[in-house]
């Protein structure tokens, strides 16, 4: 099979809506409209009661549990990952499967590798006494910071699904939609995740 076999790009129309937009990208743009609200509310969240937190007997400070410097390079896997989703969907529409494949495993390893690094701080975290329950700082870091990894996850999960497919059905005249969705939602993650590290662990 030639390295070149994936499907040209938006060869079909089939999933197109009156306005031209492929309903597939207009549904997963809602999906990230929505899941932005969502995190704002638990940012916000997070940043109203701080001032509680600092008040309550059980007051622990973010400072002496927070590692800066984990989490400044799981910032960098991330963004290291939004390059290598953009080098996927590159090769995607040029039809390369070899630079595709490789680029797409290069993104779910990068997001393997931060969900490691996040279970890693949160056992951390718990060693340190830092809980879910321990404190209303713990149960506002742990619910925003565990929800984001669970994002994480199901980015990768869906990033697999698409290689899978496109070495599955490697003509599909869907594959390079399949895979700029993905890119979407992936991209999403990312850009919530430096939102939480320079609100949360930088201020």
């Amino acid at each position: 099979m030639s390295e070149s076999s994936m499907i040209r790009p938006h060869a079909t129309t089939a999933h197109h809506t009156s306005l031209g937009v492929d309903n597939r990208k207009l549904g997963v743009w809602a999906f990230i409209g929505s899941e932005t609200l969502f995190f704002a509310t638990l940012i916000t969240t997070y940043f109203v009661f701080a001032p509680v937190n600092r008040a309550r007997p059980d007051f622990q400070d973010p400072r002496e549990f927070l590692d800066i410097e984990l989490t400044t390079v799981l910032a960098s896997i991330l963004l290291a990952s939004s390059l290598t989703m953009v080098l996927a969907l590159s090769a995607s529409k040029r039809g390369d499967r070899r630079w595709f494949t490789t680029w797409l495993l290069a993104t779910v390893g990068l997001g393997l590798a931060f969900i490691g690094g996040q279970v890693y701080e949160f056992n951390h975290l718990y060693h340190e006494g830092l809980t879910l329950s321990s404190s209303l700082f713990g149960t506002t870091f742990f619910v925003l910071t565990g929800f984001h990894g669970t994002h994480v996850a199901i980015g990768v999960i869906w990033l697999l699904s698409v290689f899978f497919k496109v070495r599955t059905y490697p003509n599909s005249p869907e594959n390079a939609m399949d895979v700029e969705i993905a890119g979407l939602y992936w991209h999403f993650v990312d850009l919530v995740w430096v939102a939480i590290f320079v609100l949360v662990y930088l201020i």
